[in-house]
């Protein structure tokens, strides 16, 4: 991973941690900022009375005579509104609990005891220098200070507190960051990440050779070039044009020391295809001459977003969709098609026994446009991201984790309506003869019989829509039983006929009633030798 790429995510870190704490202690300083507020208010209202009482006659010194005082709204000892005392005369205004108005008294005071139950919202004045002097007391409630004013400060309060702790623990970990990022300077350069290195490739040296040598010290044994010379490969080769584009990323033509190879980059969302197709494409004895060329993976991170590279061997016609679109087929090249399309599948369904065996593969989604057509008129099987292994010793399916599915028009009737056993790896075996069966349909319809030849079109077309739904196929597939069409000529050419009855025995309703693919493969044999074709 980059520096910059660090960086930013340790700044979103920051960013999400710092809210989290604003969010907390917001909460918390609202409550302390609040309480402080009505401290303040309490001692401003504590000053404001201790002032009126300071201008009021208050010293506690012995009184030598009796006052009359006036009484309002009555006393214990009321004598028409007026009471007597050796004490002070007095005047109170206070603020009702409920409602909050201001309720007026007047009468006698003896002692100072009456002063030391002091409220917030309370005001008294005392005299005694003559009788009635408590008529002319004015006493007043402190001013109230409004909860627009407290609430707001409480809010300014809040947000700079939260404000300050935030920067102290930004602070800190800017500290920390730096500190280590010095750390790591400071390391010897023989500690560098295996990211950062390259091996050494001697110049000259082939892809071709590179895969040789590999396979000749044991090393992979067609399990793939050592992790660092992929790394190394992935690093050096140049981008040239892109020549696809799917729903798992897009697929590029590129150059490394001059060769030309395909490189596959998927979306950061299809991370988990881009392992399970590296993992399988690494699998012990996978190499085959109809699996397509594995060379390097790798992970690149461009500084803003991750890359997933998955680099291949290139085959300039493409895929099979495609090379049948512009391509019509004789005998010969419809044989070659089939029995190399289905030469690498049966590698893959078949199971490899030794100390380190090869387990069996179910592809999951077999289609035209997953196959390519090499230079010399061989099929490749690509796009492994949906394979599923099959580990014989503890009689358990390898199914991977990704969201995707396979291509709802080649599904076959036990996936489209549920019944599929996905603990039983023989139920994927047979979903792939489903639908290899409607890839030789594909081939077929491009071969010249007697003059006539139809053009490519992609199985059901003319009983679904272009993008059929899961309902479309189903009624046409499971409910209908439907199946392709045969041309009208298929029937007077004997290659073309038996090429019909063996898509049919591939496609047949019942999965046990399907022919495996070394079943096919015999039978595409016998035709190869019958046609007195060499592969």
């Amino acid at each position: 991973m980059s520096r910059s790429r660090v960086t930013r995510f340790i700044l979103l870190l920051v960013n999400i941690f710092c809210t989290g704490l604003a969010l907390c202690f917001g909460t918390v300083t609202h409550c302390l900022v609040e309480m402080f507020f009505l401290l303040l208010e309490y001692k401003h209202s504590l000053s404001y009375i201790r002032m009126r009482q300071k201008n009021s006659t208050t010293a506690e010194v012995p009184a030598e005579s009796m006052v009359w005082c006036h009484c309002y709204p009555h006393c214990d000892d009321d004598i028409n509104n007026a009471c007597k005392t050796y004490g002070y005369c007095f005047t109170m205004v206070e603020e009702e609990e409920e409602g909050g108005l201001a309720v007026h008294t007047a009468g006698c005071l003896v002692g100072s005891d009456f002063q030391c139950n002091v409220s917030l919202r309370r005001a008294i004045e005392c005299c005694r220098d003559q009788d009635y002097c408590n008529r002319d007391l004015h006493p007043t409630l402190p001013p109230l200070m409004t909860s627009d004013y407290v609430e707001s400060n409480i809010q300014y309060m809040a947000l700079f507190i939260s404000v300050i702790v935030c920067s102290v623990i930004l602070g800190l970990i800017l500290i920390f960051c730096y500190f280590r990022y010095k750390r790591q300077e400071s390391r010897p350069r023989h500690s560098i990440d295996l990211e950062q290195d390259e091996a050494f490739i001697p110049p000259g040296e082939s892809l071709k050779d590179l895969i040789e040598h590999s396979r000749s010290i044991g090393s992979g044994s067609g399990s793939g070039l050592p992790l660092l010379v992929q790394r190394t490969i992935a690093k050096q080769i140049q981008m040239v044009k892109q020549i696809g584009k799917g729903r798992y990323g897009e697929v590029w033509m590129g150059r490394w020391r001059g060769e030309r190879v395909a490189v596959k980059v998927f979306f950061t969302t299809e991370e988990e295809s881009w392992f399970r197709e590296t993992e399988i494409y690494q699998t012990f004895l996978m190499r085959h001459d109809n699996i397509l060329g594995f060379i390097a993976a790798d992970i690149k991170g461009t500084g803003s977003w991750t890359q997933l590279y998955l680099i291949t061997d290139y085959h300039e016609n493409g895929s099979l969709y495609d090379y049948l679109k512009s391509n019509t087929l004789d005998i010969k090249a419809l044989l070659k098609l089939a029995y190399s399309s289905i030469s690498g599948l049966c590698h893959l369904h078949t199971e490899i026994y030794g100390t380190q065996g090869k387990p069996a593969i179910a592809h999951r989604d077999l289609k035209s446009k997953n196959i390519l057509v090499k230079k010399n008129g061989f099929c490749c099987i690509a796009d492994l991201g949906l394979a599923v292994k099959f580990n014989s010793d503890t009689n358990e399916v390898d199914i991977p984790p990704n969201l995707r599915v396979g291509t709802k028009r080649y599904m076959p009737p036990e996936v489209l309506d549920e019944t599929l056993n996905r603990n039983y790896f023989q139920s994927f075996i047979m979903a792939d003869m489903y639908s290899f069966g409607l890839i030789v349909w594909e081939m077929a319809r491009r071969c010249i019989s007697g003059g006539i030849v139809e053009e490519h079109q992609l199985p059901y077309h003319d009983l679904v829509p272009t993008d059929p739904s899961y309902e479309d196929m189903r009624e046409v597939v499971c409910i209908k039983k439907q199946r392709p069409s045969f041309a009208n000529n298929w029937g007077s050419d004997e290659c073309l006929r038996q090429i019909g009855k063996l898509m049919s025995e591939c496609w047949a309703h019942n999965p046990a009633s399907r022919l495996t693919a070394l079943r096919v493969k015999k039978t595409l044999a016998k035709m190869l030798e019958s046609q007195d074709i060499k592969m």
